[in-house]
């Protein structure tokens, strides 16, 4: 048996939310830079937003993240991709989604 060093997400059993893994995210943030917290927070509350909340999280792509990325004021930008780097790193590091295959 291979243990894997993911932590099972709490909503094991149930459809994971985009604001599930944001919440738990920005648990993990406060407690590593609680500096970022309000700024990451704002705009994953805008993700949820303009995706339409609720968010499955498995619609939360790297295709959709960019275009979302793409249509924020320019002021904005490099916030949200410092966020969406952090973000994407920590869904795969913690077992969220399933990191892409390496080719």
């Amino acid at each position: 048996m291979t243990l894997h060093s993911y932590r099972a997400p709490w909503i094991v059993g149930r459809t994971a939310l985009l604001e599930h893994a944001a919440e738990d995210f920005l648990n993990e943030v406060t407690r590593q830079t609680p500096w970022r917290r309000a700024r990451f927070e704002a705009l994953l509350d805008r993700l949820g937003e303009d995706l339409g909340d609720p968010v499955p999280l498995a619609d939360v792509t790297a295709g959709r993240l960019a275009a979302w990325h793409a249509a924020l004021p320019a002021g904005d930008q490099a916030d949200a991709a410092e966020l969406i780097g952090a973000f994407q790193a920590y869904l795969h590091d913690w077992g969220w989604v399933p990191r892409p295959a390496q080719d």
